[in-house]
């Protein structure tokens, strides 16, 4: 899987190229983002510009990442599309993970 991967500051920005975050790719999406951050776990922002759909799977993927950061860090979402930010509504994941509109918002409460 690839994903692109930028760092501002303590920042590390991570937009997933793939359009569909579903079973046939949440487990190479976990194993490429827990790569990624490595042991820094500071700030992280999954970037959603690029995905329009996710299921359990995919949802399954970002509860297991935000366990591994354990307290050690922080994990923002942005850019969540209206099918999505209504999933994560319904399942109330909207309580449990931080959603920010965007990159620049996402950053600014990355960055406090």
């Amino acid at each position: 899987m690839n994903i692109n991967s930028e760092r501002q500051a303590n920042v590390i920005i991570l937009t997933p190229s793939v359009r569909r975050l579903d079973a046939s790719v949440a487990a190479a999406f976990k194993d490429a983002i827990t790569r990624e951050i490595g042991e820094e776990r500071k700030a992280v922002i999954v970037d959603f510009s690029k995905i329009d759909f996710i299921d359990s799977s995919g949802l399954g993927a970002l509860v297991s990442l935000l366990k591994m950061m354990n307290g050690k860090g922080e994990m923002t979402l942005c850019a969540l599309n209206q099918g999505i930010s209504n999933m994560f509504s319904l399942t109330r994941m909207d309580r449990i993970f931080r959603i920010c509109p965007d990159r620049a918002s996402a950053l600014a409460q990355s960055e406090r």
